[in-house]
């Protein structure tokens, strides 16, 4: 496999990110893709200019909500929008690149709320995904990335036992990882540090959270096993600011 070095990040807010640095980074991190999620766009309510990268954006129905984008120097041999299943594709949520020897998808996964009241919808969104992985694995493997709203384990927050319940951390949400993983998927951070502590990709931005390491870990690069041994490097940037997400990185060669 030729080397690739991918990113995603969550920039809550596209135009509010830009405003922060978002290009100083996206030129810094050079990327052969760039995976973003939470956009908050209309199409055409912006235009980035970044030579060199073919573009592909995914918006929610409602304006300033969700969305995706996918940024790639190399063109896909295809790329779709959403999981072709109408209940899940009115928010801008998946993008799927084909490329020669894999696919790449950028996948901003649905919040189950502080009430848990979409815990219910979001159990039925993993396992309508989790099919659609499966489905697309047994053409070629699959790099998944994005904001997946669950830290999986404990060491992937700071604060567990107080969490214990909460949206991106109840049980049925991190079995629902679990199960992914089981199926023939890799978290590739943990794959090379599995007790790495204190390392997050979410802080609240309140209490001074992000100053004080008070995180979670919800963002991912998970792939298809059969891309172990291609695991090269899996980075997170928390020195990179513009959001109360940073950017992760994945290195396949």
């Amino acid at each position: 496999m030729k080397k690739l070095k991918y990113i995603s990040w969550n920039v809550n807010g596209l135009r509010a990110c830009i405003k922060k640095g978002f290009l100083d980074a996206f030129h810094q991190l050079d990327a052969d893709c760039f995976c973003l999620q939470e956009t908050k766009l209309q199409p055409h309510q912006i235009e980035l200019d970044l030579p060199g990268y073919y573009q592909y954006w995914n918006s929610a129905i409602k304006k300033g909500y969700s969305g995706t984008a996918l940024f790639t120097k190399v063109k896909p041999l295809s790329v779709t929008y959403g999981l072709g299943i109408e209940e899940h594709d009115q928010e801008g949520r998946i993008i799927t690149a084909e490329f020669d020897d894999h696919y790449l998808i950028t996948c901003y996964t649905p919040n189950s709320k502080r009430d848990l009241s979409r815990l219910d919808y979001r159990m039925q969104w993993e396992d309508d995904f989790k099919k659609y992985l499966l489905e697309l694995s047994s053409k070629k493997p699959v790099v998944l990335c994005g904001d997946l709203n669950v830290a999986h384990k404990e060491i992937d927050l700071e604060n567990p036992a107080s969490n214990h319940k909460n949206a991106g951390f109840t049980d049925e949400e991190r079995n629902k990882m679990t199960a992914l993983l089981a199926d023939g998927f890799t978290d590739t951070f943990r794959y090379l540090y599995p007790d790495k502590e204190k390392a997050y990709s979410w802080w609240s931005y309140f209490a001074k959270s992000r100053e004080r390491n008070i995180g979670w870990r919800i963002d991912y690069f998970i792939v298809s096993s059969s891309l172990n041994d291609h695991i090269k490097g899996a980075t997170i940037h928390p020195d990179i600011t513009g959001s109360d997400h940073c950017p992760v990185e994945l290195n396949l060669g």
